[in-house]
């Protein structure tokens, strides 16, 4: 597969989740790499729906490391149940978050941020990182995004 996204944007976000899938899937087939298959998802989504910041945590002992991602800078390090994504990983699922200001304990790394969604990456059961996206929108994020994201995410945890 060339390295380009063939995507109908002016498509729903459940379409653009649909098409998305398959062409992450060829893109990378054959490559064994983590950081390079997470880079290039981090890439693609944020290519295909305009996210404010997506990125990955990777499970290190008891925190999350900053791992892939596209946007500004950010926090490399957030404890176990700590923020949005330490709560995803204590709780084991997704986190709809539409007003960041309002969840309880959120990790500013970026002012601009106003909503967010994470989901854990799950292999063997165990989870080994979560998918993190902020949107500088509030309540950017809804139900098809959680189901489009942990598809994505489920293929993850399939190949990583």
């Amino acid at each position: 597969m060339a390295e380009e996204l063939r995507l109908n944007y002016d498509s729903d976000r459940a379409t653009r989740y649909a098409e998305l899938l398959p062409q992450l899937r060829a893109l990378a087939a054959g490559e064994p790499d983590r950081i390079a298959n997470l880079a290039n998802v981090a890439a693609a989504i944020r290519q295909a729906f305009g996210f404010f910041w997506v990125g990955f945590y990777l499970v290190d002992g008891d925190e999350l490391v900053l791992g892939p991602f596209q946007g500004d800078i950010a926090c490399t390090r957030i404890a176990r149940g700590r923020g949005v994504c330490g709560t995803a990983w204590l709780e084991a699922r997704s986190q709809l978050v539409a007003d960041v200001d309002a969840f309880p304990g959120h990790i500013a790394c970026a002012s601009a941020s106003r909503s967010e969604v994470v989901v854990p990456i799950f292999k063997a059961g165990e989870i080994i990182g979560v998918l993190d996206i902020d949107s500088d929108q509030a309540d950017d994020f809804s139900a098809i995004d959680v189901e489009g994201l942990e598809a994505i995410c489920a293929w993850l945890g399939e190949i990583l």
